[in-house]
């Protein structure tokens, strides 16, 4: 009785976690959970980059210092969980400017 107990908890508990994790990511979560990777980033430093995010699709722009900080940015946004696609539309500052 006790084992048959123990089996039905851990399939429940199974099911519940397939299902948590099958559950969209809204659009919002991925913008907010975005800006702070990118805001709290040595090297992307990104406050001032724009975020978009349609259906899971997360779209960059704005001005990067350097081509590392451009592929840094885009690496972070694709880490969030819920991120379908990254388009990195930073543009690199020229030097002097």
């Amino acid at each position: 009785m006790h084992k048959l107990f123990v089996i039905s908890m851990t399939l429940i508990l199974m099911a519940a976690a397939c299902l948590a994790a099958s559950k969209p990511v809204s659009d919002d979560v991925i913008y907010d959970q975005v800006r702070i990777k990118l805001s709290g980033d040595a090297v992307a430093k990104g406050g001032s980059f724009q975020v978009d995010v349609k259906q899971g699709v997360v779209t960059l722009s704005g001005v990067a210092e350097d081509e590392r900080q451009k592929d840094r940015a885009g690496k972070l946004a694709k880490k969030v969980n819920g991120v379908k696609q990254v388009i990195n539309n930073l543009t690199v500052a020229k030097s002097g400017q």
